[in-house]
């Protein structure tokens, strides 16, 4: 792990937390991985996030209870991706991409829509955020009728 990560230098480190689904087992394995990822990825100072499922899906397709192949599709579209043949062969693939893109929106990254988080404005503006919490609206001077 420490050697991908040396290799690609992440900036962030962006998960899906487990969920219990069918077998008890396979959740315990996959937590064991992701803490993994996430030890390799703090011995490195790279910051982590956990997105819950639910999260995942709704920020690419709309639905929380989206499944593996509507997630697929969307990601498709919205990237603008050419057609898998094999494309059930690559659902873990594209649920990892999926956690990507979710975290890419939570940032305010969304460049298309021009979105920008109000912690980036503030961080850019320090003297404004003070102002509007200090200073009081003018009152407008009362009109005398004709």
């Amino acid at each position: 792990m420490l050697e991908l990560i040396d290799e690609f230098l992440p900036d962030e480190l962006a998960i899906e937390a487990p969920f219990y689904g069918v077998n008890v087992q396979s959740m315990l394995k996959l937590g064991r991985a992701q803490g993994v990822a996430i030890a390799a990825a703090l011995s490195r100072d790279i910051p982590f996030v956990e997105y819950a499922p639910t999260k995942v899906k709704q920020a690419v397709t709309g639905s929380g209870s989206a499944d593996k192949e509507q997630v697929a599709r969307m990601l498709r579209q919205t990237l603008e991706l050419p057609p898998i043949e094999e494309a059930p062969k690559f659902l873990d693939a594209t649920d990892a991409l999926a956690v990507a893109l979710c975290h890419h929106y939570q940032q305010g990254n969304n460049v298309k829509a021009g979105a920008k988080s109000w912690g980036k404005f503030l961080e850019d503006n320090p003297g404004r955020a003070l102002a509007a919490t200090t200073t009081k609206p003018k009152k407008a001077a009362a009109k005398k009728p004709a």
